[in-house]
C-alpha cells in the first residue's frame, strides 16, 4: 500500500534496486571514485552571453554524406556491421535496437527531417552505427538545418568561420605583427626589414611593445590571457585519463588534446565576460569524441570546428549556472539547485525532509557538480552519452530534463538514503553507485507527468 502523499509507482521496489549496468568496454571505465565526502569545488570566473555568429564569406561547398539506402536495408535486416562507435560490441542487436536504428536512419534520409519525430526517437537513446549520434546531435543542437539541401553551404560557412577564428585568435602578438606586416607588403625588398616578416627595433610601436601596459596593447592582452590558457591546458590534460583517445603520449591523443585546447581557448577569447570556467572541458569532450569518431572521414576531419559551434549552442542553455555574479539570481546555479530541491519535495517529501531537515545535507554539496558538468562525472563515458541523447532531445530544453534526471537519481537510491546519516548519504551522492541508465531515464520521464 502506498504511503500517503507518495505516488504508488514511487514506492515500487524497483526504485531502490540497483540493476547491474550493461556490459561496457573496460577501457572506458572511470577510475574508482574517491571516498572523500568533501563538498566539490569548481572555481570559475564570471560568465557572459555566448558569442554571436560572425558572418564570413563561405568556402566552397563541402560534400555531406546522407545515410544510404543500403544502410537502411542493413539496419532493417539486422545485418549492419556498425561504425566507429564506442558502445559495447555485441554479436547481434536486439529487435528493439534494430528497429530504432532503422527508424532514425530512415528519418535522417528524408529531404526535410522531422525534428519532432527525431527527438522522440533520440530520447530513448541512439545507436552508434553509421555515425548516427554524430549527425543527430548536430541536428538537435541546431548546428544543422532540418533541410538537407542546406547542409553543404551551412557547414562550409561555419567551418570557414572557425578557420578564421583560429587564424585571428590563436596567434601570439609576434605572429599577428608579422601577418599584418606581410599584408602591407612589409616583407618585400625593404632595407629596413632585417628578415622576412620581422620588424626592426625602431618600427615597434609603444602599443606593440611586450612591456606596454596599454589597454590596446596586443602583448598586454596576451599576458592577461596566460592564466586562463594555463588552466585550460591543465584541465585538458586531466580529461578522461583512462581513455587513450584523450590521454597519453600518442600522436592521436596529443592531436585531440590540441583540438580541445583550441576550442576552449577560442570560446574564452570570444567571451571575455565568460572566459573559461573550470570543467568546461568535460562538457566539450563528449561532443568532440562523437564527431571525431564519425566513420565518415569527411565529417571526422572537421570534428574540431563542428564541436566548437555545438559546444557554444549547448553552453548557451547552461551559461547562467557558471556565472558567479548570477549565483543569487533567479537564473543562477543556487536557484537551479533550489529548483531541484523543490522538485524532490514535490515528488517525495519524505526523502526531501530526511536529506535536508533530518541529516541537514545541503544539496549544493552534490548537485553543484551534477548540474554544472551535466552528469559527466557521475557515470562512465558510455552511459553519459546515453544520458545526453535524452538531454539534447527534449523540446523543453536540456535544463529541465537535467533536473528531472537528478531527481530520479535521488529517488532510485531512496531506501539507502532514508537509512543513512549525513556522512554515509553525502558519500553516496558524491560517488553515485552504478545504475541501470534506461531505468533511470524512465523514472525521470515519469516525473514529467506526475
Amino acid at each position: 500500500m502506498a504511503k500517503k502523499g507518495i505516488p504508488e509507482w514511487l514506492n515500487s521496489s524497483l526504485w531502490s534496486s540497483s540493476p547491474p549496468p550493461p556490459p561496457i568496454d573496460d577501457r572506458l571505465l572511470r577510475n574508482p571514485p574517491a571516498t572523500s565526502v568533501t563538498p566539490p569545488i569548481v572555481e570559475r570566473p564570471p560568465l557572459s552571453p555566448s558569442p554571436s555568429a560572425i558572418s564570413t564569406a563561405p568556402a566552397p561547398p563541402l560534400p555531406v554524406r546522407p545515410p544510404s539506402k543500403s544502410e537502411i536495408n542493413d539496419l532493417q535486416n539486422g545485418t549492419s556491421n556498425g561504425g566507429a562507435g564506442i558502445d559495447t560490441p555485441q554479436a547481434a542487436s536486439s529487435v528493439e535496437d534494430v528497429s530504432r536504428k532503422a527508424q532514425v536512419v530512415a528519418e535522417l534520409s528524408k529531404k526535410v527531417i522531422d525534428l519532432k519525430e527525431l527527438r522522440k526517437i533520440a530520447s530513448q537513446g541512439l545507436p552508434d552505427d553509421a555515425g548516427i549520434r554524430s549527425l543527430v546531435w548536430k541536428l538537435l543542437l541546431g548546428y544543422l538545418s532540418p533541410d538537407r539541401s542546406l547542409w553543404s553551404s551551412e557547414l562550409a560557412k561555419k567551418r570557414s568561420q572557425y578557420k578564421q577564428f583560429k587564424e585571428e585568435l590563436l596567434m601570439n602578438p609576434s605572429e599577428v605583427t608579422r601577418k599584418m606586416d606581410k599584408s602591407k607588403g612589409g616583407d618585400s625588398n625593404d632595407p629596413k626589414i632585417e628578415s622576412p616578416g620581422a620588424l626592426s627595433r625602431s618600427e615597434i610601436t609603444h602599443e606593440d611593445h611586450p612591456l606596454s601596459l596599454g589597454t590596446t596593447s596586443l602583448w598586454n592582452n596576451f599576458f592577461k590571457d596566460t592564466e586562463v590558457l594555463e588552466q585550460i591546458d591543465r584541465d585538458v590534460m586531466r580529461t578522461h585519463p583512462d581513455m587513450h583517445f584523450f590521454s597519453g603520449d600518442s600522436a592521436v591523443a596529443k592531436a585531440n588534446q590540441d583540438a580541445l585546447k583550441n576550442v576552449l581557448t577560442i570560446f574564452a577569447k570570444l567571451n571575455p565576460g565568460i572566459r573559461y570556467v573550470q570543467g568546461m572541458n568535460e562538457i566539450l569532450a563528449p561532443i568532440y569524441y562523437i564527431f571525431k569518431n564519425d566513420p565518415d572521414k569527411g565529417y571526422a576531419a572537421f570534428a574540431e570546428s563542428d564541436a566548437f559551434f555545438c559546444f557554444v549552442e549547448l553552453m548557451s542553455g547552461f551559461r547562467d549556472n557558471f556565472c558567479q555574479q548570477l549565483d543569487n539570481s533567479v537564473v543562477g546555479i543556487r536557484y537551479t539547485i533550489t529548483r531541484l530541491s523543490l522538485l524532490l519535495k514535490h515528488h517525495d517529501e519524505e526523502l526531501w525532509r530526511h536529506l535536508e531537515v533530518t541529516t541537514k545535507i545541503n544539496p549544493q554539496f552534490y548537485a553543484f557538480r551534477w548540474i554544472t558538468l551535466l552528469l559527466t562525472q557521475e557515470f562512465n563515458f558510455v552511459e553519459s552519452l546515453h544520458i545526453w541523447d535524452t538531454l539534447l532531445s527534449d523540446p523543453e530544453g536540456p535544463q529541465e530534463t537535467l533536473l528531472r534526471i537528478c531527481c530520479a537519481m535521488l529517488i532510485l537510491v531512496r531506501r539507502r538514503l532514508l537509512a543513512g546519516d549525513f556522512t554515509s548519504n553525502l558519500k553516496l551522492l558524491q560517488n553515485y553507485p552504478p545504475s541501470n541508465i534506461s531505468h533511470m531515464l524512465y523514472v525521470a520521464d515519469k516525473l514529467r507527468s506526475t
